[in-house]
């Protein structure tokens, strides 16, 4: 119901208010401010009608909240945003959903997910949505109280889809505090910088990939050809034949210039030993490729002998599967490289539903935001490149655990397999 509130000469504006609720940490995951926040720069108000504040570190805070707009379409976006950070209205109702008209296509009024842990109202209870990723719809079953997310290129006609956002409950993130890994998070929240105390960071990372490990969880390392030309190949064997890495997504060029170097001692030519130009050294990846192709792939090229070092090489004897997405610009390709992008991103996304704990993305833009697109929120997540920017633009693309670090691939795999006591 509308309410009245009175203002100026003697004039009267229609209210429109909606109360909602928070639980959770609230306050120090800035959830709170932002909902406040966008109420004032949309022009409405909000009310705080009931505070409680977590008395200890493990207690959630909880908030009711009126929010008041002057018209239904303002306050339809300041609920729409509060409820992508975690909020539900008091009034609860059950998710509404529609069936999915074609192959391919979602109902008009989709609601498209995020990355955060998800539940959905159903038959009177709240369903966790499974596999939580940004950009993607739920297809509910109302008789099994079931949700799940799908791609919008695998929906199925006749598939029941979520549309509004009514009846969904999205979980705020939780800011670790204490432990050995609170250096990361603290981290996490400020600018990104390269005037960081790197060492200590690198430290703290160390510190969860070995936690990862010593629990049976995974680790997925998202790594461009940056890896290979600064001769950070060792470094990075070094971690696979350790364990820290289960999987390895990349593209055509890492694998390549990896092959490159196990075979000719080089990277686009470059030596990896005096890091100057060689004769005839721009032919010798197109080459490394050649001979893979008729070795007939990676492993076969391992198996028959012919591939006996690298990267590619640790990744065959140590059972670390691999998933190379192909691009337009790559030469070859290597037989291994899945040209089609929509297969390569399905094959990413059901390594990752199997359950990945930990995402190390090193000196790759385009990889790096693409799998952040595909992981949840609660994968710790974190991004290596030189470029401010490469880190920024991650976390500008709504990877809320995303940890930037500015840094080139071989200072930090240096740092981090010294601090792997590697």
């Amino acid at each position: 119901m509308p309410g009245f509130v009175f203002g100026g000469m003697m004039e009267t504006q229609e209210l429109y208010t909606q109360e909602i609720e928070l639980e959770g940490h609230i306050i120090d995951s800035m959830i709170l401010p932002q909902i406040m926040d966008e109420a004032m720069d949309r022009g409405g108000n909000f009310t705080i009608e009931d505070f409680r504040v977590g008395r200890h570190k493990n207690e959630p805070s909880y908030a009711r909240i009126e929010l008041q707009a002057d018209s239904p379409g303002v306050l339809e976006l300041l609920v729409n945003h509060a409820r992508r950070l975690g909020a539900t209205v008091t009034s609860i109702e059950q998710v509404k959903a529609e069936p999915a008209p074609s192959d391919g296509v979602f109902p008009e009024d989709f609601y498209s997910t995020t990355n955060l842990e998800t539940m959905v109202r159903l038959n009177g209870g709240w369903a966790p949505v499974a596999h939580p990723e940004m950009d993607l719809g739920i297809v509910v079953d109302y008789a099994n109280r079931t949700a799940h997310t799908v791609p919008l290129a695998e929906v199925r006609k006749g598939e029941l889809v979520v549309v509004g956002d009514r009846g969904v409950r999205v979980v705020p993130p939780e800011r670790p505090r204490g432990g050995a890994h609170k250096e990361v998070f603290t981290f996490m929240g400020s600018t990104v910088s390269s005037e960081k105390p790197k060492a200590v960071i690198i430290r703290d990372i160390a510190t969860k990939m070995k936690a990862v490990k010593e629990r049976g969880g995974k680790t997925v390392v998202v790594a461009g050809p940056a890896v290979t030309h600064t001769g950070s190949a060792p470094l990075m064997v070094k971690l696979i034949e350790a364990g820290y890495v289960n999987y390895v997504f990349a593209g055509n060029a890492l694998a390549t210039h990896d092959i490159e170097g196990a075979f000719f001692g080089t990277s686009l030519g470059i030596s990896l030993t005096e890091g100057t130009q060689t004769e005839g050294g721009h032919q010798h990846h197109i080459r490394a490729i050649n001979r893979i192709r008729r070795a007939g792939s990676i492993r076969a090229a391992v198996e028959q002998g012919l591939l006996t070092k690298g990267i590619m090489h640790a990744c065959v004897k140590h059972g670390v599967e691999y998933v190379l997405a192909g691009s337009i610009r790559d030469d070859g390709p290597l037989p291994d490289v899945v040209t089609d992008v929509i297969e390569a991103q399905r094959r990413m996304r059901a390594i990752i539903q199997r359950g990945v704990d930990m995402a190390l993305m090193i000196s790759t833009m385009l990889h790096s935001i693409a799998v952040g697109n595909l992981l949840p929120a609660s994968v710790t997540t974190v991004c290596v490149d030189i470029n401010p920017a490469v880190v920024t633009k991650l976390a500008d693309r709504g990877s809320f655990q995303a940890i930037g670090l500015v840094a080139d691939a071989e200072g930090f795999l240096s740092q981090l397999v010294a601090a792997l006591e590697l």
